[in-house]
């Protein structure tokens, strides 16, 4: 099969990271599936394993964690699945399932966890094989091209909004408003939220109030109200000492993010009054699964561009340089 490898990750302006090349057929191990990926969209995660801001760990690896395809054979041992099935892979590949923080239903924290695209192969490629405990089912109404950005910028937006603690009606910021943002203010709105976005770029300002923002403005630009809760998005500490600057008292930051340049040094009276600062550490399989049953209710629209395999990394570089247009999902 045809796949994209990552055998050294380095800056993707310098060189070519990602090689298109044949590599061996998968099959599907003891409890697996074996999946024909029809869609992987593109995620930020996957441009920082690519060039290095995440350590590696497993090289060479085949990044893509967003993928939607069909179960094409079942590995022994697995029930509940059948040949011909849409499958979706998402960010969590597997966990202990014995620690305290898995007994606990918080499996995001298995300090065993393993991850699509890092710890082994991902949808990058032609194919790719899946635990089926981890696999999840693709709402009706969602074709492929449409489902795949829902399985990590859609399911760790809705992870996020749950740690910020936002209630229906509250007032929430959204600061950054790439493909997660766009979908996370979706189900504010369902909820009833009164949205302020922040954010530097006009175009995204004018998605923002497509989708029902209720103001936009910059970082540095004060809400119309105090915040009861916000969620960064962008990979920038700046961004979120702005974000907690213009929360009420008692309200929350939820970062999302997986690598984020550091956070600046800041007065105490921007975090006193009981405001707090939480980061946002993966998702849980019951996460993915609410999400997607939540953005069929919704429903939750995405915006999908799709680019053939051959060209991931041009579209990892328009990801980069902020010009991209919507999620790029690569398409075998």
């Amino acid at each position: 099969m045809r796949g994209l490898v990552l055998e050294t990750p380095g800056p993707l302006a310098a060189g070519e990271p990602l090689e298109l090349r044949e590599v061996p057929d998968p099959a599907p191990g003891p409890g697996e599936l074996l999946v024909r990926v029809a869609a992987c969209a593109v995620c930020r995660t996957d441009l920082q394993l690519v060039e290095g801001d995440l350590a590696a760990r497993r090289l060479p690896v085949i990044p893509g964690h967003q993928v939607v395809g069909c179960v094409e054979a079942l590995g022994a041992g697995v029930d509940g699945w059948s040949v011909g099935e849409r499958a979706a892979v998402g960010w969590l590949a597997g966990t202990c399932g014995a620690c305290p923080a898995c007994r606990a239903g918080r499996e995001n924290l298995c300090r065993s966890a393993r991850f699509t695209g890092w710890d082994r192969d991902g949808g990058f490629a032609e194919w790719m094989t899946v635990g089926a405990d981890v696999a999840l089912r693709v709402p009706d109404g969602f074709d492929d091209l449409a489902a795949a950005p829902l399985l990590c910028g859609g399911v760790i937006g809705y992870r996020s909004l749950l740690v910020s603690g936002i209630r229906p009606g509250g007032r929430l910021g959204l600061y950054g408003f790439g493909a997660s943002a766009t979908l996370a203010i979706q189900v504010a709105r369902h909820w009833g939220c009164q949205v302020h976005v922040a954010t530097r770029s006009e175009r995204e300002r004018a998605r923002a109030v497509e989708l029902g923002a209720a103001s936009v403005g910059g970082y540095e630009d004060p809400p119309p109200a105090p915040l009861d809760a916000a969620v960064t998005f962008a990979p920038a500490g700046a961004v979120v000492v702005a974000a907690l600057r213009a929360l009420d008292r008692g309200g929350t930051v939820a970062v999302n993010a997986i690598h984020l340049d550091g956070i600046p040094a800041f007065a105490y009276a921007d975090l006193w009054w009981e405001r707090s600062l939480r980061s946002v550490a993966n998702a849980t399989r019951d996460d993915a699964r609410a999400f997607l049953e939540l953005a069929a209710e919704i429903p939750v629209r995405t915006r999908a561009e799709a680019i053939p395999l051959a060209a991931g990394a041009d579209a990892l570089r328009r990801l980069a340089a902020g010009t991209a247009d919507g999620t790029a999902v690569l398409v075998p």
